[in-house]
């Protein structure tokens, strides 16, 4: 089965096939990659594949990013300035973010790359919008911002006009933005006044970081005690409101009275303003008598667990009620497991209708409940064993790290093309 047409790559009108090229080639270029110490699947797949492509990197990340693999690579040089993120306490977090910060202003000072790329932002982020992002420019730095979430504050119900100024300070500050679909790009135009030549549409890369061993979907089921007939259901990754995980309970309640095979796997951990939202959710499971129904993994799930949950699982869901992207949609991907979604972000636009998934009104139960009938019922489900590849290609046709490298690069060689 086949989802995307690669289309042949043209010259624009006009414009000769032989003309000169100014820009660096990847070997002469220069990167400070800075993670935030933070998201070890995005900084892993983009450090190594800037590295194979010969690019000179600084990767600054901490104790739970770095890997084997980034120690090795001929061209990497890794940085732990961040430390162990699971050493801060209430007691002494804010000494810990003064030491990174310092470390971070003195690397800088004498740091040989001429592009500094921010993946994430530091702890303090009105203080990297602004002064951090001004000490970079004072020492004569290339910019580049990866913006994953164009305004989390608007997202999570916590914005402030203090929150949109310094975003729109950063915004304009850096030289080129990565955006991962037009309806970010477009929202920085039209929020931040962003010029659209400095912002390039850029894939979310698929997880490489998570291992995927030799374990089949009937033996992971059975480490999680789901029985190889349950129809099971998994909502992965951190809880949070915009998740919308109280509609995807809500309809698991309408189908498990009609087919008892059901189950629903919650696995990820919340962070303390989650809390009540959490609780809230838990307190409809037991009332609505679902407990037996709904396993319960509520904690970080480390790298050498994930496949267990994506390889016992029938299909995801993310029932979000607003979000640009997900990567956990790739995740899934990249374990041939199919996606149901709702009708926000650019979701409809990464979902195949009956070829990877399905997508469904968002906050709305009832629609959502029908939706996962309707893939239990569909091909999709029945030949899961044989449709797996063909969503596994899918993803690595459009999502693989391999294009996400080579647009950078690109982005990088302009940066550093002498100017006529």
């Amino acid at each position: 089965m086949t989802f995307v047409n690669q289309p042949a790559l043209d010259t624009p009108a006009g414009i000769s096939a032989t003309r000169e090229d100014t820009s660096a080639p990847a070997s002469e270029l220069t990167v400070a990659l800075l993670t935030g110490g933070i998201d070890r699947p995005y900084a892993f797949g983009l450090s190594m594949a800037l590295a194979s492509k010969g690019v000179t990197l600084d990767v600054i990340g901490s104790t739970q990013i770095a890997s084997p693999e980034m120690y090795a690579a001929p061209n990497l040089n890794f940085l732990n300035l961040h430390g162990d993120q699971r050493l801060v306490t209430a007691g002494n977090r804010l000494w810990r973010y003064l030491v990174v910060y310092w470390r971070l202003i003195r690397y800088a000072a004498a740091a040989k790359p001429k592009i500094f790329h921010i993946l994430w932002n530091g702890k303090l982020q009105l203080f990297d919008r602004t002064f951090l992002m001004l000490y970079y420019k004072m020492l004569g730095k290339k910019i580049v911002f990866t913006a994953h979430n164009v305004n989390v504050a608007k997202r999570d119900g916590y914005d402030s006009f203090l929150n949109r100024l310094t975003l729109r300070v950063q915004y304009r500050l850096v030289d080129h933005i990565f955006a991962h679909t037009d309806k970010m790009k477009e929202e920085l135009v039209r929020a931040y006044d962003v010029e659209k030549e400095t912002i390039s549409v850029i894939p979310f890369g698929i997880n490489n970081s998570v291992p995927d061993t030799e374990l089949t979907p009937a033996q992971a089921k059975q480490k999680v005690h789901i029985d190889s007939s349950d129809r099971t259901i998994l909502f992965y990754g951190r809880i949070r409101p915009y998740k919308g995980i109280e509609y995807l309970v809500a309809a698991l309640r309408r189908i498990v009275y009609k087919d008892d095979r059901y189950r629903l796997i919650i696995a990820g951990e919340f962070l303390k303003e989650s809390r009540q939202y959490w609780s809230e959710i838990q307190k409809t499971i037991e009332g609505e008598g679902l407990a037996e129904r709904v396993i319960q993994e509520i904690r970080f799930i480390p790298d050498e667990e994930t496949e267990i949950y994506f390889k016992a699982a029938d299909v995801l869901v993310l029932p979000y009620t607003g979000v640009f992207q997900s990567g956990v949609l790739f995740l899934a991907y990249s374990f041939g497991l199919p996606v149901i979604a709702t009708d926000v972000g650019s979701f409809r636009d990464d979902i195949v209708e009956g070829g990877t998934g399905y997508v469904c009104r968002s906050g709305d139960a009832a629609d959502l409940a029908a939706t996962i009938e309707r893939y239990f019922d569909s091909s999709l489900f029945k030949d899961l064993d044989q449709r797996r590849a063909a969503i596994r290609d899918f993803a690595r046709a459009r999502n693989s790290w391999n294009a996400v490298g080579e647009k950078t690069c690109d982005v990088y060689a302009g940066l550093m093309a002498p100017r006529r």
